[in-house]
């Protein structure tokens, strides 16, 4: 019974942790259209869309963790598994959004072709648009959980949240002169 206690806070955490750094992501996301759209005029203030597509989107997010779709990367630099996955999960959370839109649009009763989202404006380019940005904003994301993976979980945080600079590093060798 404590094992299935401990691994449901762990995932419970786990995905409280996505939930927020994708609250983060999408709120900044809604408030530079909303300072945009007042530059023209046009008013702009539902801010509940960041929170339900985080919640829905941070799910969507945990399931894929889980079937680490990229194993190949494990023993390469950090850089390609970090890019790849922020690529990939860019891509899933895309689509997840317009299968999540689509949904919504038929049960209001529209067509299949009436519920398509038209992401970052319409058409591919805006699609792609919404892709790049959504890559780029997953990188800090990956580079924490990989950097985590590696050097561990409570070194990673006790780098980070407490005093990491007097933390002691193995010390580099000097090459000696011949």
């Amino acid at each position: 019974m404590q094992r299935i206690g401990r691994w449901l806070l762990t995932e419970v955490k786990r995905i409280l942790g996505i939930f927020a750094y994708l609250w983060v992501v999408f709120g900044l996301l809604i408030l530079h259209e909303h300072i945009v759209l007042s530059r023209h005029s046009m008013g702009y203030g539902f801010y509940g869309l960041a929170f339900i597509n985080a919640w829905i989107l941070a799910k969507v997010m945990l399931v894929g963790e889980s079937l680490d779709i990229l194993p190949i990367f494990r023993g390469r630099p950090l850089i390609f598994p970090i890019l790849v996955r922020s690529l990939v999960f860019a891509a899933l959370l895309v689509c997840a959004y317009a299968i999540e839109e689509m949904a919504l649009g038929l049960w209001h009763g529209k067509t299949l072709a009436g519920s398509v989202p038209a992401i970052g404006g319409g058409g591919a380019r805006g699609v792609a648009s919404v892709g790049l940005i959504m890559a780029v904003a997953l990188i800090p994301y990956f580079a924490f959980r990989e950097l985590g993976r590696v050097l561990g979980r409570e070194r990673l945080q006790t780098i980070l949240f407490q005093d990491g600079a007097a933390m002691t590093l193995p010390e580099q060798e000097t090459p000696s002169a011949p």
